[in-house]
């Protein structure tokens, strides 16, 4: 009866889930395209490469797809058994709801740990390729990649800028190129308008520019005496060569150090080594104002021996006028010292904890995205046994919600990692911590059979606890 029953279940959440994951996964991933699809646009790209692509994308959307599934999936297995009196007929058997929960649970289990292993060691690998694949893509055609007024710097020896693109993607206004030579000083172009064009093999960039300006300097670059030239045009012609963007490809080692494309050992030993490093950089910042501090304590034990002085007339007392001046200067240059050298290693500490942060989130966000797929379970298989709903109506409306408060609350926790409100731990847990009792809650109303929702199951907690209210505001009025 009990194997039986095992197979029911696990018959009956099969379906379902792997329906609801391939379903959320095609959803998110076209969320992906939509955001990427400015990138892909006009680069003549086969679609082994855009599949390729797509795939290495989606690759972390994993992740967020199966806390879903299992969520959506559950709360329709057990609600189509409960629509159907199946559960009530297995209760009345004697079975209990865990026991009948049980090879589900085994199997959210076994998928927590599916998902953490895709997510140290997949996810890492697909976002390196990924990032390589979309920096060769960037760089296919970098005219449809000019952004209004930032520098394109992707071309050798040149850096873009454009004011404004207008919506041909061609005429472009407020133009300015900069051009650096091996041997020559640098030399710019300025024209109030342009209209650029790519060759039909996309080796050539051709900037067609009208009224502007060249500014050259003609000589060697170690030579002081280089000669100053400014040429009007009405209409000038600027070729960019970019066959050498067309053969370049962008090698792994790049960003093979980036905290996203590492598994958990591996930033485990990059949080050691960026801890280690900060204590270094605070003791060397501790020993290099050594001498500030002790100069303040030596003079500290000499002013406090000197009788008391007028503050007007004080400096003009101690020190001869022939030298105050040199010591104002000297003063002033050790106080700039010491704000230059206390900005520079705060700067540099402060860069240096954020990169420790969103290293830690990522080493979190393993584990947490991986346990969401159990906890989502406990509180979808007993919101199904409550809601007694199956399809996908009730179910998915009910799954949404839950997960939307899941996923905002994951945001929301990260975000405060980030800005350094709370612990990494504390952040990245967030949803998980807060999502447990309600599973425990929601398990306890499914194993009593309560009714979530009655108004007088409610009524009578509120009676209960109204008098600790009382007491309570009474103790804050008079407070």
């Amino acid at each position: 009866m009990i194997k039986k029953l095992d197979k029911l279940i696990l018959k009956s959440f099969i379906g379902p889930f792997i329906g609801t994951f391939f379903i959320a996964f095609f959803v998110l991933m076209m969320q992906s395209l939509w955001k990427y699809l400015d990138d892909l646009v006009g680069k003549g790209l086969d679609f082994l490469t855009i599949g390729e692509f797509l795939w290495y994308a989606s690759a972390s959307l994993l992740m967020l797809a199966m806390p879903i599934a299992i969520l959506i999936s559950s709360i329709m297995t057990f609600g189509n058994l409960g629509e159907s009196f199946e559960l009530v007929a297995i209760k009345a058997a004697g079975i209990s709801l865990l026991r009948f929960m049980r090879p589900l649970m085994w199997v959210a289990i076994f998928l927590c740990g599916v998902t953490f292993v895709f997510a140290n060691y997949v996810i890492p690998y697909a976002n390196l390729k990924f990032v390589t694949l979309y920096n060769d893509i960037y760089l296919k055609k970098p005219a449809f990649d000019l952004k209004e007024g930032v520098f394109f710097t992707h071309i050798p020896n040149y850096a873009i800028k454009v004011g404004k693109k207008e919506s041909d993607n061609k005429t472009i206004r407020n133009v300015i190129i900069y051009e650096q030579g091996n041997l020559l000083q640098d030399n710019c172009i300025v024209a109030e308008k342009g209209v650029m064009n790519i060759s039909p093999d996309n080796n050539y960039l051709e900037f067609n520019l009208e009224n502007g300006y060249r500014y050259q300097e003609r000589g060697n670059s170690m030579d002081s005496t280089t000669e100053f030239i400014r040429l009007g045009f009405k209409n000038f012609k600027k070729l960019f060569d970019l066959s050498i963007l067309q053969k370049q490809t962008t090698p792994d080692s790049l960003f093979k150090n980036n905290y996203k494309m590492l598994s958990s050992r591996q930033l485990n030993k990059n949080i050691d080594s960026l801890v280690k490093s900060e204590d270094s950089l605070v003791r060397k910042m501790g020993t290099s104002l050594t001498y500030y501090v002790h100069y303040g304590n030596i003079a500290d034990s000499i002013w406090k021996k000197l009788p008391a002085l007028d503050s007007k007339n004080a400096p003009n007392r101690l020190i001869p006028d022939s030298a105050l001046e040199i010591v104002a200067g000297r003063a002033s240059s050790i106080a700039s010292d010491l704000r230059n050298t206390v900005q520079f290693a705060s700067t540099d500490i402060d860069a240096r904890q954020k990169d420790i942060r969103y290293h830690k989130i990522e080493w979190h966000r393993k584990f947490s995205l991986s346990l969401a797929c159990l906890v989502l379970f406990f509180i979808g298989a007993p919101l199904g046994s409550i809601i007694r709903k199956g399809g996908l109506g009730m179910p998915l409306v009910v799954a949404i919600i839950f997960f939307l408060i899941f996923h905002l609350l994951n945001m929301f926790g990260e975000k405060f990692v980030k800005e350094s409100i709370v612990t990494p731990f504390t952040g990245m847990w967030l949803a998980i911590i807060t999502l447990v009792p309600v599973g425990v809650f929601l398990t306890y109303k499914a194993m009593h059979d309560s009714q979530l929702f009655s108004k007088e199951y409610y009524f009578r907690i509120y009676k209960k606890i109204k008098p600790l209210f009382t007491i309570f505001i009474k103790a804050i009025r008079k407070s």
